[in-house]
């Protein structure tokens, strides 16, 4: 039979763990949302250098013809 102490210690070391598990998720998450502001930003900018220089608009969305 199974001691309900060592169930209990297996309980919280669980608990423990997703709770460690979630800060990292919500630490990722922050993270990816300021790259992802930083790369438009980028993009904007890389977007008004391409037209200052006489291209046409860019889309980002397009393969390239090699592919």
């Amino acid at each position: 039979m199974v001691d309900l102490t060592h169930l209990e210690e297996q309980i919280a070391h669980l608990t423990r763990t997703v709770e460690e598990l979630s800060d990292v998720v919500v630490r990722q998450e922050t993270e990816l949302a300021l790259a992802q502001r930083r790369l438009a930003i980028l993009m904007e900018r890389e977007a008004g250098r391409e037209m200052d220089a006489g291209g046409t608009v860019p889309l980002g969305d397009q393969r390239p013809p090699h592919w």
